[in-house]
């Protein structure tokens, strides 16, 4: 299959190139793509942090690994791999908030799913290879469409057209078999009016952990129309994904004696593991539809419409061990000594999900004044359903797909704001953004989660109706105070409602509720010919904030909680520069303190009689670290390009980050110290425009290093009498990440 698509690329490609008649390096985009307006976008006068980053820094890095870790050398950013190879589930968090908490847009449309508020990329794998930028806000930001901002968010424009003919082949393959195959082509404009891209991708990798398999394809389509003072440009992308399940962490015991050890997957006899489910595998499929309007008026006004619509399902498959067979709706297995209650069984969940909408922005730029008004509302259901699909020595009759719960979600989000930059005087400006936004919230259903609290017991009935209405102002001061140095201040307010993971996954008793940030940020920047340089002081002052607490679901994802007083307070420092035209140094570094101010927090109870009971122990820890949240992230990219030949040093250092709230160094991440050296070199050839190639290394000095983990405290109490004095037992989980490991590649442009 792997030499069918490699061919077919070659031969498209070649087709393209016999066609185009331009011979240069670059590949020219249309200057209409500029009439585009992204109303959530800062600006050199916009008084927020952020970092943007190019189509040629992501090209740099984009080798197979998913956007998470193109993204590892903007400030306050770090990441995580189930796999440990940096293919499949990736995440990643800023300022140490989780990426339900990281609003995600693609040319203003929301990307997060709507329900779980989270992004996985595994679903639209080798997006970056139709990126033109991304902009990293972090913090509250600039208000922006769909889930809130509450630590950062990441806003993507897709490729520009370009006007030349063009077609672009690439491939790689290194360790754990890991491969990427990519095509793109494009016609050029047509007839001085039309352009047609197109992008096909595949992905493969056997994973650092054992079994962690991903097999990815996506593409990505875009026709576009232009005139003197109009685009119109219809996007399609989306992405199909198989990944063998490595959510579940591995022991401390397990790093020192097989780091590569996956659990998912096993099928036990007696305790004993006697064999690994093959069929342990996350199957999904999501396609993307944009039809996006930029329209200019005059100098001053632009206005920019677009509709959307993203259809996604997709199922996985579990082996469950020994499970309770009334908790799945099944009769017990009957035997000669008797009826069994428990079974080992194969479940399969599923989800049908649409989400649609569409989204504004009408931009104005006078002479002291660039204002914006935009919004957007947007539609959302998805089915969520389990069935049986297999039950080990069932002697009842078992139902093709026996279907044990079924419930749907439904959510309605509506936004609209108004931002503005006037300029008071020479270099001084204020800057306001004002956002209500509205959220209709309804889940209705019987949940997966059998509900032992119920007379009778059974399963977790969901009929939850809630309507959230935030209004979330901002405002700051920019002052340009010379070509070279600028500083500003800011105060923003950022509300966000619950995921659906806060209402399913907690107590059944008690439901979540929303959260509010109030955002302080100041800073200063400086910039010269060859030296710049900035800092940037937050400070982050939450209440009812919704925290990792150490747990995690039955999918591997981690599970949050509100705290009533929490803040996130930091200096995030930037520097860069050019010792030559071809050499340049960046670093940048964040020193925080997270702190929940009384942390009450509770755990499971255990006793040496029982492997657990469903009650819980509450325990008073004070004032505590956030989990998740390193006091240090310091990164560096030592970059040299010369003559052709590209060489980089990319190091990231990582503090502590404790697993829950306790604060517990037993639950705990240990710091990490990660280098990746990529060299390459880019030349000519007859009727080729350029071919690059080149080798990264990973992990250069082989760091043995875990990004992610859960820590499964509970509370011991001594042959189970309630009355003892209990001790806290830590039993944490962690993902390790891979050893050295490197990734070849080569790209030809035509």
């Amino acid at each position: 299959m792997k030499k069918i698509f490699l061919t077919a690329a070659t031969m498209l490609a070649g087709l393209v190139a016999v066609a185009q008649t331009a011979a240069t390096d670059t590949v020219p985009t249309v200057a209409l793509s500029e009439v585009e307006v992204l109303g959530t976008r800062a600006s050199a006068n916009t008084p927020v942090a952020f970092s943007n980053v190019t189509a040629k820094q992501l090209a740099a890095e984009n080798h197979g690994l998913d956007i998470p870790f193109l993204l590892t050398m903007t400030p306050s950013v770090i990441t995580t791999s189930d796999a440990g190879a940096g293919v499949g589930y990736t995440s990643m968090r800023v300022r140490g908030t989780d990426a339900t908490r990281i609003n995600i847009t693609v040319n203003d449309i929301p990307l997060n799913d709507a329900e779980s508020h989270s992004i996985y990329w595994v679903n639209t794998p080798d997006f970056a290879s139709s990126v033109r930028d991304i902009q990293v806000q972090r913090g509250a930001g600039t208000s922006t469409n769909g889930s809130g901002a509450f630590g950062g968010s990441v806003n993507m424009r897709t490729q520009s057209f370009s006007r030349d003919a063009y077609a672009e082949v690439s491939g790689s393959y290194g360790s754990f078999n890991t491969n990427k195959e990519t095509l793109r082509v494009g016609t050029g404009m047509l007839g001085d009016h039309w352009a047609i891209e197109a992008r096909l991708s595949r992905i493969g990798s056997d994973g650092y952990r054992d079994r962690a398999s991903s097999e990815l394809v996506s593409y990505f389509g875009q026709v576009g129309y232009f005139n003197d003072k109009t685009s119109l440009r219809f996007i399609t992308f989306g992405g199909k994904e198989d990944t063998y399940h490595a959510w579940d962490g591995i022991s401390r015991d397990d790093l020192n004696e097989c780091r590569t050890y996956n659990p998912n997957g096993e099928i036990k006899h007696d305790d004993k593991v006697t064999g690994f489910y093959k069929d342990q595998k996350d199957i999904y499929r999501q396609t993307h539809y944009q039809l996006i309007l930029n329209q200019t008026f005059n100098p001053e006004w632009k206005l920019n419409v677009a509709l959307h619509y993203t259809d996604g399902y997709g199922y996985y498959q579990e082996y469950k061990n020994a499970r309770t067979l009334k908790e799945y709706g099944l009769q017990p297995v009957v035997t000669a000594e008797g009826p069994v209650k428990k079974a080992s069984l194969v479940r399969k969940k599923c989800v049908d999900s649409g989400f649609g909408g569409g989204v504004f922005s009408l931009q104005y730029s006078g002479e002291r004044l660039a204002a914006t008004l935009g919004g957007g509302i947007n539609r959302y259901s998805n089915d969520h359903f389990g069935q049986v699909i297999w039950v080990e020595n069932y002697t009842s009759t078992l139902a093709p797909d026996h279907e044990y719960y079924r419930n749907n979600g439904r959510k309605t989000d509506f936004n609209i704001y108004a931002k503005g930059n006037y300029v008071i005087v020479g270099g001084l400006s204020a800057y306001a953004d004002l956002q209500f936004r509205h959220i209709g919230y309804r889940i209705t259903g019987d949940n997966d989660k059998w509900d032992w609290t119920a007379d009778p017991e059974r399963l977790q009935v969901l009929d939850i109706d809630e309507p959230f209405n935030f209004f979330n102002p901002k405002a700051g001061l920019n002052w340009q105070i010379t070509p070279k140095h600028r500083v500003y201040a800011s105060f923003a307010v950022a509300q966000k409602e619950p995921t659906r993971n806060n209402y399913t996954d907690g107590l059944f008793l008690k439901h979540p509720t929303s959260e509010k940030l109030y955002d302080w940020e100041a800073g200063y920047e400086f910039r010269s010919g060859r030296f710049s340089a900035a800092a940037n002081f937050y400070y982050m002052n939450y209440k009812d904030q919704l925290v990792l607490n150490g747990k995690i679901n039955e999918i591997g994802e981690l599970m949050a909680e509100n705290v009533p007083n929490s803040y996130r307070m930091g200096v995030e420092l930037m520097a860069g520069y050019r010792f030559t035209d071809w050499l340049r140094w960046d670093v940048n570094a964040t020193f925080s303190r997270n702190r929940i101010k009384d942390y009450v927090g509770y755990v499971g109870d255990y006793d040496d009689q029982w492997e657990s009971l469903w009650t819980q122990t509450e325990i008073h820890a004070g004032n505590t670290t956030i989990a998740f949240s390193p006091s240090v992230v310091v990164g560096s990219l030592i970059a040299l390009d010369y003559k052709g030949f590209t060489a980089s040093l990319q190091s990231q250092y990582v503090s502590r980050q404790y697993l829950d709230n306790f604060e517990r160094k037993e639950d705990s991440l240990d710091p990490y110290f990660v280098n990746n050296l990529d060299l390459g070199y880019t030349f000519k050839l007859p009727h080729i425009r350029s071919i690059t190639a080149g080798v990264t290394i990973y992990n250069l000095f082989n760091e043995k290093y875990e990004t992610n983990g859960y820590s499964q405290t509970c509370a011991l109490y001594p042959g189970g009498s309630k009355d003892a004095k209990y001790t806290l037992y830590s039993d944490p989980r962690f993902y390790p990440m891979a050893g050295i490991n490197a990734l070849g590649y080569v790209t030809f442009r035509f």
